[in-house]
C-alpha cells in the first residue's frame, strides 16, 4: 500500500528559472524582485499596496503593531486558530480575547463576537479558517460601526471569491502566508495588503529596522539618471522595526508561484469533489466546511467524526498521513489566563475534526486510496 502524505508543496521549472536569474543578477536580498511580487500580488488580490515579508506571523504582527494602540487593549479573535493569530496581539502588548466558532464552518461566530464586544477592543481578527471564509458581509459594517480596525487573516485561503469580493479585500488590512503548505508557497513568506498609504508606508518602515528608505531604493537613487551626485548612503531610523523583509530569492519563487495560482485552486477543487462524492454517504464522517467548489481556495479538507482518535489510528496503519490542527488556543498554557471559558461550540467540535492529504498534484489512485479507507472504517462502526 502506497504512503499518502498529507501536504506537499507543488514546484518545479518555473520556480529554478526565476532563482537562476536572481543568481544571474547578483542581487540575492530585499531588491527588486520583492517590489515586482508585491505590485503583482496587490494586483491580483485588488488592494493598492502590498508589503511582502517573511512570514505570515510578521504579517499579523505589523497589521497591529502599525497602529499604536495603547497597551493592554483587547483584540477579538477566534478560539480555533493558528497561535499566530493571538500572538499578534501580545507581542504588541495587547490582549487577545477569545471568540466561539460556529460548528458550520469553524470560522469566528458573528453572534459571539457581539457578546464579547466591550469598549476596551480595538481589533478584530476574522480568519478564513482552512480556507472557508468568515461572514465578512455581517462583520464588516459591524466592525465600522464600532470602530475596531478590521484583519482579515487569509494565511489559509489565496484567490477566494466571497459574495462578490475577493477574500482580502473586505478588511483593513488582509495578511496572508506563503508557509511551505499554503495555496501558494515561497518556502516560508508573507504578505500585507491594504488601501491606506499612510499605513503602508509605516509598515515597510516596520519591516526594514524602521528606515525610511530600505536598500533597494537606495541603491535606485545612487544609479538615477541626471544624478551626477547623491547622498544615496543616507537613511533615516523612524521607528523601532524589525528585520521582517522579504528577500529577492523569496520573491522569486512567488512570482512563479503566482501565475500558477489559478491552477492550484482549480485542482484543489477537482480534488474536494472527489472526496465530497466519495464520502456523500458516510454516516460517520462528514465534512468540516460547506465547501464552495465555485469561488473558493480551499487549504484543508478536513472531515469530523466522533470517533476522531480511533480513525486517525486506522488511517496511520494504511500509511495514510492525518493531523489535528485545531487545537483551541485557549487550552494551551499560554493562553489559559485570557480563556473566558465562554466557548461551547470550539469545546464539542475541536475533538471530532482529523486533516486528510490534500494538495493540488495529489494523485487520483492515492484519493481513491483515502477515500476507500474512508468508507471502509465507517463501515465497519456499523
Amino acid at each position: 500500500m502506497t504512503k499518502v502524505r498529507l501536504f506537499k508543496p507543488w514546484v518545479g521549472k518555473e520556480e529554478i528559472f526565476n532563482i537562476k536569474k536572481v543568481f544571474k543578477n547578483e542581487w540575492l536580498g530585499y531588491g527588486p524582485e520583492v517590489y515586482k511580487f508585491e505590485k503583482k500580488f496587490a494586483k491580483f488580490i485588488g488592494t493598492k499596496y502590498a508589503v511582502a515579508v517573511n512570514s505570515g506571523t510578521a504579517a499579523l504582527h505589523l497589521a497591529l503593531l502599525c497602529n499604536d494602540f495603547d497597551k493592554n487593549k483587547e483584540v477579538l479573535v477566534p478560539s480555533i486558530t493558528f497561535s499566530a493569530t493571538a500572538a499578534s496581539a501580545l507581542y504588541c502588548g495587547l490582549k487577545p480575547k477569545f471568540v466561539d466558532i460556529r460548528k458550520e464552518d469553524l470560522t469566528i461566530d458573528f453572534e459571539d463576537i457581539k457578546k464579547k464586544y466591550t469598549k476596551n477592543c480595538i481589533a478584530l481578527i476574522c480568519v478564513h479558517m482552512g480556507g472557508h471564509p468568515a461572514q465578512m458581509d455581517k462583520i464588516r459594517p459591524w466592525a465600522k460601526k464600532k470602530k475596531l480596525l478590521l484583519i482579515e487573516d487569509s494565511a489559509e485561503s489565496c484567490g477566494s471569491i466571497y459574495k462578490g469580493k475577493k477574500l482580502g479585500t473586505w478588511s483593513d488590512i488582509s495578511c496572508f502566508s506563503f508557509e511551505e503548505k499554503k495555496i501558494i508557497t515561497t518556502g516560508d513568506g508573507g504578505m500585507i495588503c491594504l488601501n491606506d498609504k499612510a499605513k503602508y508606508e509605516k509598515i515597510k518602515s516596520l519591516s526594514f529596522h524602521g528606515w525610511n528608505i530600505d536598500p533597494w531604493k537606495r541603491h535606485q537613487i545612487f544609479f538615477r539618471k541626471n544624478n551626477r551626485f547623491s547622498k544615496h548612503w543616507r537613511y533615516e531610523i523612524e521607528n523601532l522595526g524589525y528585520k521582517y523583509n522579504m528577500n529577492d530569492l523569496t520573491a522569486a519563487i512567488g512570482l512563479a508561484q503566482l501565475k500558477k495560482i489559478n491552477l492550484f485552486n482549480k485542482n484543489r477543487n477537482l480534488i474536494l469533489k472527489k472526496y465530497i462524492d466519495g464520502i456523500k454517504d458516510l454516516e460517520y464522517i462528514k465534512p468540516v466546511f460547506p465547501y464552495d467548489l465555485k469561488n473558493g481556495s480551499y487549504w484543508l479538507f478536513s472531515v469530523k467524526t466522533k470517533f476522531r482518535d480511533e480513525l486517525i489510528n486506522y488511517l496511520k496503519k494504511k500509511k495514510i498521513s492525518t493531523a489535528v490542527h485545531f487545537v483551541p488556543l485557549p487550552m494551551n498554557k499560554l493562553y489559559k489566563s485570557f480563556n473566558n471559558n465562554n466557548l461551547k461550540n470550539t469545546k464539542s467540535i475541536w475533538k471530532e475534526i482529523v486533516s486528510l492529504p490534500f494538495f493540488p498534484d495529489l494523485e487520483n489512485e492515492k484519493i481513491e486510496q483515502v477515500i476507500k479507507c474512508l468508507r471502509s472504517f465507517d463501515k465497519n462502526l456499523k
